[in-house]
């Protein structure tokens, strides 16, 4: 009653004034509004007064005289949307409830990111009652744990209450009030339960289907999609308020840096998932290093986040939103114009992203009004790119299986056009590796630097020629031959002149052993063996001296020296019924050298077994 006194008060001092004649516009008044049982909801921004406090510096106090006084303004257009601002803003609106029913209301701020938030009510009698809110604010301390800042009115029937609501914030100034009934709250409740738990339902499903395919395929375009679709997902659980309920409480600072980092998250998700898609780094280098420069831009304003004021990293975050996804689409262009077929489907899903992002970024800076496709823009957009990016990776999966099949059968038909001419040629390289691998058996068989024949075919001609011994009974002998004194030679002369001198002693043993069916072959060192077939002991120590005196009368030529060599050898023959092993045959032979070498070196020596 006394509030209503008062009012009357004041309207006749307003009228008086104007029948006065006074020069002076009386003070526009805000005119209550009146809540009856057919309201459950209603939103306040066509009914609200506002007033921008540049510097902040009023209180509830002044604001409340200032409201009296005619100094807040209706919304423009009605709109409660201002942008980046700094300052405070202050909105005013008498309420009277007419419902008995229903003396608790519910007042919505329906906007997630505002830092400080307070409500002031002011009774007929005087009392104030203040309440805080906002992602400064512990998220406990609001009325309901809900993702909106929220406060609960207490409107006795009948009673004129004046609202007071003020709003501080380095984030995009939207202020959209509205005004509840606890039903119509708890209906709005489960409305947006279902239309959040369908939006991320979409995402986590493909999430999980895309997840399924790189495991399986292995294909870095599906795990960038999932890079780009997590981050994206959680930009918008921060936009939306669920981060600060469900993450991050307690830490009003991260509320701030979220927003900002997870923006640029995304960015460079969706940034290299189209690098991978478009194939930029083969199909456009220049494209491709604008691309990666993006990326890094992102990279590191994700990282200032933690540093720059939250009203220097959102708005530029913001922005960048719609220079990354401009800058896609013009890569997407350039990929078509170019003949790149998947960028088809993929320039749709990027074309309906960038609109519900430029809704949402515009809403954000103010410029266009607050509306269904404005508000739900980026949930619309992104579920509809997602849908059609994942379809797009199918796409060009097919299409690369597709003509991985063709490479494959045109392969196969220019392989069966062409197997005749193969098969010809692989005969003719089949004929010439024959006798390639003829002339390698004989150098496998050959000393390398001496060209008679190794150890190991002198093993296999001596079994040969005992195996073919036993069916004749005729005689077999063996001479083994060192060079005197060589390791001399190698230190007086240098080790080419030693080569020199293996290669003059074998060129002198094959003269004397091979016109007599001999084979001679390379020990070791400068150790030779010869195996004489068919030949007794006494044919075999005159075989033996031609070749001592062969080495020892003929000089070598080496480096424009003549170097004197000479032999001892040592000789064993097998004859009669004897049949030794060919490891006691090389035996009793050594022995016998070593009788040669003890006798004064280059004489021939007979084995005392044959003797």
């Amino acid at each position: 009653m006394r509030g209503a006194r008062a009012h009357w008060w004041s309207w006749l001092a307003g009228l008086a004034l104007w029948c006065a004649g006074a020069g002076v516009a009386a003070p526009a008044t805000v005119a209550p509004l009146v809540l009856d049982a057919e309201t459950s909801s209603i939103p306040l921004s066509p009914r609200i007064a506002y007033r921008h406090d540049a510097g902040a510096a009023d209180g509830a106090t002044e604001a409340f005289r200032r409201a009296e006084a005619g100094e807040f303004q209706p919304l423009p257009d009605g709109t409660p949307t201002f942008g980046f601002q700094d300052g405070a803003y202050w909105f005013y609106l008498p309420l009277v409830n007419r419902d008995a029913a229903e003396p608790r209301w519910l007042l919505v701020q329906e906007y997630a990111l505002s830092d400080q938030v307070d409500l002031y009510l002011r009774y007929p009698d005087g009392r104030i009652e203040h309440a805080s809110s906002g992602d400064h604010a512990p998220f406990n301390s609001r009325f309901i744990r809900y993702r909106y800042p929220n406060f609960r009115l207490d409107l006795p029937p009948g009673q004129r209450v004046e609202v007071l609501f003020r709003v501080q914030s380095e984030s995009s100034m939207q202020v959209p009030l509205v005004l509840y009934t606890p039903k119509a709250f708890a209906e709005l409740m489960r409305d947006a339960q279902f239309s959040t738990g369908l939006y991320y339902g979409i995402v986590l499903a493909l999430l999980f289907y895309n997840f399924v395919l790189w495991v399986m395929l292995r294909d870095g375009g599906y795990f960038w999609y999932l890079l780009h679709t997590g981050a994206f997902g959680l930009v918008l659980f921060t936009l939306n308020g669920y981060g600060f309920e469900y993450f991050w409480p307690n830490w009003p600072w991260m509320a701030d840096a979220a927003v900002p980092l997870s923006i640029c998250l995304a960015l460079i998700g969706m940034q290299q998932f189209s690098r991978s898609f478009l194939e930029l780094r083969e199909r456009w280098p220049a494209g491709n290093r604008v691309s990666l420069a993006l990326i890094g831009f992102f990279v590191l304003l994700g990282i200032a986040s933690f540093w720059l004021p939250y009203s220097t990293s959102t708005p530029l975050a913001s922005r960048m939103v719609l220079l990354g996804v401009l800058w896609i689409i013009v890569a997407t262009i350039v990929m078509l114009r170019r003949g790149y077929r998947p960028a088809r489907l993929f320039l749709l899903a990027w074309s309906l992203f960038l609109a519900g992002t430029a809704a949402f970024t515009l809403l954000a800076f103010g410029i266009v009004p607050r509306n269904f496709w404005t508000l739900n823009g980026v949930q619309i957009g992104s579920a509809l790119e997602m849908l059609l990016l994942s379809l797009a990776l199918g796409s060009r999966y097919a299409g690369l299986r597709n003509e991985n099949i063709r490479i494959v059968q045109e392969t196969n038909e220019k392989l069966e056009r062409s197997v005749v001419d193969r098969t010809r040629q692989l005969r003719t390289a089949m004929a010439q590796l024959g006798e390639a691998n003829v002339q390698l058996r004989e150098y496998s068989r050959r000393d390398p630097l001496t060209g008679v024949y190794n150890r190991r075919h002198f093993r296999e001609a001596l079994e040969q020629a005992l195996a073919a011994r036993q069916g004749s009974g005729g005689p077999l002998a063996l001479l083994l031959l060192d060079l005197d004194h060589f390791k001399r030679i190698n230190d007086t002369h240098g080790h080419l002149a030693g080569d020199d001198c293996l290669n003059h002693a074998a060129r002198r043993i094959e003269e004397v052993a091979a016109p007599r069916g001999g084979v001679v072959a390379r020990f070791g060192g400068e150790e030779f063996v010869v195996i004489l077939p068919g030949l007794d002991a006494q044919e075999a120590l005159q075989v033996a001296e031609a070749i001592r005196l062969r080495i020892h009368q003929l000089p070598v030529e080496s480096g424009g020296k003549q170097i004197r060599l000479s032999a001892s050898i040592g000789l064993h023959t097998v004859d009669g019924e004897r049949g030794d092993a060919p490891e006691e045959i090389i035996r009793i032979a050594d022995e016998a050298l070593y009788r040669a070498k003890d006798d004064g070196r280059n004489c021939v020596r007979h084995s005392v077994s044959a003797a």
